[in-house]
């Protein structure tokens, strides 16, 4: 199944290009399933039909489903008060009724997670289209799988679970009570979840799809989006350039926007597949106008190539080995590396990502780096008291 996540900033009508989109692989005869974190409607108002908690079908093999965060949050916090009741009653703490909780910031994007991960584990579609929340927002829920299973790896090591049979001795012996069995189980069963929704972004089937308005605000907003897709490895099939104005227009008036977009095109095509969406001259309401937008089609033969980044081998030659990081985009003095243990802590403008070294690579010493033609080039010295000894 190929998945297309959409991504601009706000105001760049990435939700109603996702809803374009959809529809027209759907006409096309694919099984086609859209996604939407919107509180409000706004996907249904693309597509001229009501969505919400449950998926309606809002065209001939097209479906639309907007997941509702307030109920996921009430049904997750009361299967942890279930689990946690010894804890609680011995805290002498009350528990909270369904009826009393509010989703907490955050609730709609962890509730698009779940449904993405939900949709393609289901099968039932060919093509799943993502409509993802404003390009900020974006960039950290898509980071968010990675980071949340890093933090509680970190809380609560899978390793000490070996250990079960011997926390009730230990607890008697400290004087204290050990973490209770739910604790671990309930993190092996987040870190689970965590680790589906994380094979989705990284599958190599999934693509990330820009939406900007040719122009200064939709530069600055490619640029950002650009470092933050990189550093996460993810990959771009194209960047919908929306609202273009037409070249040729009797009105004087718009000869200074439509400069000002083409150069921003113009800019845009040296780095990105740019595709182009006209401007209808109104909001784009219902299938007709979705269809008249004629929102650029999705290739689903062509497979896509991975991002990799790779280890190269320069002992022979000048003693050291080479993780090649590719970050397009980048700029030197936006740039912030450090070493922590097996880690590495890469930092690119407001973006950072804390990665696991390669094994080679732990027993090794980093000798410096170097940012050329858009790829961070990392050296590593092999650590003598690490490194296996030849004759």
């Amino acid at each position: 199944m190929r998945t297309i996540l959409i991504m601009g900033p706000g105001g760049s009508g990435r939700t109603t290009l996702a809803a374009a989109t959809a529809l027209a692989e759907a006409e096309k005869g694919t099984d086609t399933l859209v996604l939407s974190a919107d509180r409000t409607d706004t996907l249904g108002a693309a597509l001229g039909v009501g969505t919400g908690p449950t998926p309606v079908e809002a065209a001939p093999r097209l479906t639309a489903w907007r997941p509702d965060p307030a109920r996921d949050f009430r049904k997750d916090l009361a299967a942890l008060q279930d689990r946690a009741s010894s804890a609680l009653d011995l805290l002498g703490a009350s528990r909270l009724d369904p009826e009393e909780l509010t989703p907490l910031p955050g609730a709609e994007e962890l509730a698009l997670l779940r449904a993405l991960r939900d949709a393609a584990l289901a099968e039932r579609h060919d093509l799943l289209v993502v409509d993802l929340p404003p390009l900020p927002q974006a960039l950290a829920l898509l980071a968010l799988p990675e980071e949340l299973r890093r933090y509680l790896r970190r809380l609560l090591p899978p390793e000490r679970q070996a250990a079960r049979a011997l926390r009730p001795v230990l607890g008697r012996l400290a004087g204290v009570p050990m973490p209770a069995e739910w604790l671990y189980d309930t993190a092996a069963r987040w870190d689970l979840e965590l680790a589906a929704v994380e094979a989705v972004v990284a599958d190599r089937d999934t693509v990330v799809r820009l939406v900007a308005e040719p122009g200064p605000a939709g530069a600055d907003a490619l640029r950002t989006a650009g470092q933050g897709l990189a550093l996460r490895g993810l990959r771009t099939d194209a960047v919908v350039a929306n609202r273009v104005l037409p070249e040729a227009s009797p009105d004087t008036w718009l000869a200074g926007p439509v400069a000002q977009q083409r150069k921003a095109l113009e800019e845009w095509r040296e780095s990105y597949p740019v595709r182009t969406v006209a401007h209808l001259g109104r909001d784009p309401r219902g299938a007709d106008d979705l269809t008249a937008l004629e929102a650029p089609g999705v290739d689903r033969d062509t497979p896509v190539e991975p991002v990799e980044w790779p280890v190269t081998d320069r002992l022979g030659e000048d003693g050291v080995l080479v993780w090649h990081i590719p970050l397009p985009g980048a700029v030197r003095d936006d740039l912030d590396l450090v070493r922590r243990g097996d880690e590495l802590v890469v930092t690119v403008g407001r973006f950072r990502r804390v990665v696991p070294l390669p094994s080679a690579l732990r027993r090794c010493t980093v000798d410096g780096a170097a940012l050329r033609e858009g790829e961070l080039r990392i050296r590593f010295a092999p650590d003598p008291k690490l490194w296996p000894r030849t004759r």
